[in-house]
């Protein structure tokens, strides 16, 4: 009996050091899973290399905030247009009302709209600046998107200074029907306007920039940059491969193998995107 109850105790005593070790809990959010490499990586590190993944250099999407940070001189950047909100002009509704996807949206406190633009400067060059928020409904451009682009289009026009966007968009916004494709016209005219009074426009596109804003705009710059491995087309890889019945080739439709194939000037690195695009724009000042 006694050699009973001292095999229970010793049960007892290893049970709870068990309890005790399956109770330490790691703090949530301290690790991130790259989306390339499938690496486990220290967020701390990832931020600290501006939210790049050290081990195969893959470019996390970063919100329109962070962006202007990494880009404009500190202090410099002037918000425009920050007061335009989109409507629910055609009372859409799917699965859900656009008037419910848009309270969800501004809930996220990602800005009242899929784009942040303003003015600032770049290596002491003023530009005009126009940054899309993914996190905003994929950072579709629906009719506030098209015309905060034509706007700072126009200021710069009048004030002679480069246009710089940064594309990360599934495109148009299908909630707003007509109206949402309309802005590719609008956006590209826009451009037009711009390169015949030889106003420079440089077009940087991240991951991922498809739909109707490839379509337009995002693919007119004088200078078209992007980040690597960033997904960039019209249609998506899956819907192309199903329609053609083929296997894409290795990388389509990635930065790589648009440069490849003569679709973009250059591939730049995030932590080298502002000195080169300082360097671009005072060579056209």
């Amino acid at each position: 009996m006694a050699w009973f109850k001292k095999n229970l105790f010793k049960k007892d005593m290893f049970k709870n050091a068990s309890d005790e070790k399956k109770s330490v809990k790691v703090p949530h959010g301290m690790w991130v899973k790259c989306n390339h490499c499938n690496e486990i990586i220290y967020k701390k590190e990832v931020e600290r290399n501006l939210e790049v993944c050290p081990k195969c250099n893959y470019h996390f999407r970063i919100s329109s905030k962070k962006r202007v940070e990494i880009i404009v001189d500190e202090g410099s950047f002037v918000e425009l247009n920050a007061d335009l909100e989109a409507v629910d002009a055609l009372e859409f509704k799917d699965i859900k009302k656009y008037k419910d996807r848009l309270k969800d949206a501004h809930k996220k406190k990602c800005g009242k709209d899929a784009i942040l633009t303003g003015s600032g400067l770049i290596g002491g060059t003023k530009v005009m600046l126009g940054v899309f928020e993914f996190a905003f409904m994929g950072g579709s451009m629906g009719s506030v998107v098209g015309e905060k682009i034509t706007r700072i289009m126009e200021v710069a026009l009048a004030e002679r200074v480069p246009v710089i966007i940064f594309t990360a968009s599934g495109g148009a916004r299908m909630q707003e029907g007509i109206l949402s494709l309309m802005q590719m016209a609008k956006t590209s005219a826009a451009i037009a306007r711009l390169r015949r009074a030889g106003v420079p426009f440089i077009s940087v596109l991240t991951d991922p920039t498809t739909g109707g804003v490839t379509a337009s705009f995002a693919m007119l710059g004088d200078l078209i940059l992007a980040e690597p491995k960033a997904l960039i087309g019209f249609a998506g890889p899956r819907v192309i491969q199903e329609t053609i019945k083929q296997k894409l080739p290795e990388g389509f439709q990635r930065s790589e193998f648009l440069l490849e194939h003569g679709m973009l000037d250059m591939i730049v690195e995030r932590k080298r995107m502002k000195e080169t695009i300082s360097m671009l724009v005072s060579h056209f000042a």
